[in-house]
């Protein structure tokens, strides 16, 4: 009797019952070419056709074909063991490797009191072959015991040895491909350069005969740079050093001559690109012409409805490409124009500066000799002033200090009796800056410049009936004068330490830039009893500075 038998996609093959075995579904050799670890799943688009197996000792049926086919579990990673469940009562540990040896090699099974069982087998692909025997029914020889019957199912099982073993193969599958990409990049890696040797007169020698050879040079060159870097150069070794760099120096005129050859080659190559350019332009014109040509009505009636479309399509084509060619010729043509305007606009500075270098360097020289002549004579001249100065601060003037104080103070009670009158008779003298600023103005002058207050006071009082009262010539000449000497008298009293008269006319030029500096020193040089001139500093930072003097008169005394 003849069956057929059908494991995954083994064809049908005829079973040998002396045999006990299906020779389709003999075990396989993992290391065969092209055999995986796991087998490609099945294409469910092949119906698979289960037919009835016959053993030594029992008898497989196919499930109903119409049934859907039985529920597994997610594959386990490594899984090498498959759970089997259905057993009859009365199957032994011989039937079932009799059963599911034809599957593969089997290492070890586990049986259970339950009629089910664990079978581990020693590769991962007969799982599949295991599993395909699922949803069968079983009958031990030919008896219809129901201890003699069952129903298999089998699916996937995790175990621990499984999983043990699956983890230690992908170590070492990560270990052999980290050391496949390590010898990759090794291979890829670049060559480590040699190591740069020391100096000696030997290695001298020979490097001095690799820098003369052109094709060596640029090893050569490293080596002596290398050299020079780690300090190998003394006096006894120095002349071996200056030849070798003297021959390296040779080579300059060598790779100027290699890049003028390669400019040139460039440029030729530049007029070869554009006269080849030039003349498919010159094409691409001809075939539009050709296309406006076939476009008037003494051709184009000749022409099909699909044909005029053709012609009209291709004539666009034809259009945008010659523009972009002639665009990009353009843009060539632009580049050497501003090349040659850059290098003429280079070419003039540098005419103008080789002729006028030797004039303008020697006006630069003596302008800067000038200046430090300069600069000598203000610190000589600035210690010169600072020693008569010295020399006047010795002589005794005490009785001429003495009579300035006196006459200051004298001036300042007048001052403060007229004001005491003023206060009297305010609607006789009306002495407000905001209707008569003039007369207060004067009022201040004659407390500083030292002026009798009577007069003043009188001339204020008599100035509506036009009879001002004679008194000493003011250094005072005018109103603005008067307002200046306000001004400068408060700006120096903020400033103890005084200030140039830059300084002064700086502040005064934010109020009126009409002010000059030579007005306000002549101002300033005729009140002595109320600004003092002094100089600050020691050598050439000597300083002019101008000082409010007029309260030390009342200090003293």
């Amino acid at each position: 009797m003849q069956n057929t038998s059908q494991f995954e996609c083994v064809p049908s093959q005829n079973f040998d019952p002396s045999l006990g075995m299906i020779p389709g579904i003999a075990p396989m050799n993992p290391m065969m070419p092209g055999l995986g670890i796991v087998p490609p799943p099945i294409s469910q688009d092949l119906p698979i056709v289960k037919e009835i197996i016959h053993c030594k000792s029992c008898t497989l049926f196919p499930p109903n074909p119409n049934l859907p086919p039985p529920a597994t579990r997610e594959r386990p990673p490594g899984c090498k063991t498959v759970f089997v469940g259905g057993l009859p009562e009365n199957a032994s540990e011989q039937l079932i490797m009799e059963v599911f040896e034809q599957c593969g090699t089997i290492s070890a099974i586990r049986m259970s009191k339950k009629n089910f069982c664990h079978i581990r087998f020693a590769e991962e692909h007969t799982v599949d072959k295991a599993l395909f025997l699922s949803g069968y029914r079983i009958r031990l020889g030919s008896s219809t015991d129901k201890k003699d019957t069952g129903r298999l199912h089998v699916d996937y099982a995790q175990a621990r040895d499984d999983l043990y073993e699956w983890e230690c193969r992908q170590r070492m599958l990560a270990r052999e491909e980290r050391h496949r990409r390590r010898i990759e990049e090794d291979r890829l890696r670049p060559p480590s350069p040699p190591p740069i040797v020391h100096y000696s007169e030997h290695e001298c020698s020979q490097l001095g005969e690799k820098i003369k050879d052109d094709s060596k040079f640029p090893e050569a060159v490293r080596v002596l740079l290398t050299w020079v870097e780690r300090g190998e150069v003394n006096r006894r070794n120095a002349n071996n050093f200056y030849s070798m760099i003297q021959s390296s120096n040779s080579h300059i005129r060598r790779l100027m001559n290699e890049k003028a050859a390669h400019e040139k080659e460039m440029e030729e190559a530049k007029e070869k690109f554009k006269n080849s350019l030039a003349g498919i332009l010159v094409q691409f014109e001809q075939i539009v012409s050709v296309f406006h040509a076939s476009s008037k009505q003494k051709a184009w009636d000749h022409f099909s409805k699909a044909q005029r479309k053709n012609l009209d399509m291709w004539r666009k084509q034809a259009e945008e490409i010659r523009n972009i060619h002639n665009e990009e010729l353009m843009g060539i043509r632009r580049e050497e124009e501003m090349e040659m305007s850059d290098d003429d606009m280079e070419d003039v500075p540098e005419s103008k500066d080789s002729d006028d270098s030797g004039p303008m360097a020697q006006v630069e020289a003596l302008r800067e000799e000038n200046d430090s002549l300069r600069c000598q004579l203000d610190a000589y001249r600035n210690e010169v002033e600072l020693l008569k100065q010295e020399q006047n601060k010795a002589q005794p003037l005490r009785s001429e200090e003495d009579s300035t104080h006196q006459q200051q103070l004298t001036f300042l009670q007048q001052a403060l009796q007229g004001m005491q009158k003023v206060q009297t008779h305010t609607h006789t003298v009306q002495i407000h800056t905001i209707h008569t600023p003039h007369i207060s103005a004067k009022i201040v002058l004659c407390i500083l410049t030292g002026q009798h207050y009577t007069s003043a006071v009188v001339s204020c009082s008599q100035e509506k009936e036009s009879l001002p009262e004679k008194g000493p010539p003011s250094p005072v000449k005018s109103e603005r004068e008067a307002l200046l000497v306000g001004i400068i008298s408060t700006f120096l009293h903020v400033h103890p330490f005084g200030a140039s008269i830059e300084y002064i006319c700086s502040y005064l030029q934010r109020l009126d830039t009409k002010i000059s500096t030579t007005e306000v020193e002549t101002l300033l040089g005729r009140l002595p009893c109320t600004f003092r001139q002094e100089l600050t500093g020691v050598g050439a930072s000597l300083e002019k500075r101008w000082k409010f003097c007029g309260f030390e008169g009342i200090k003293t005394a």
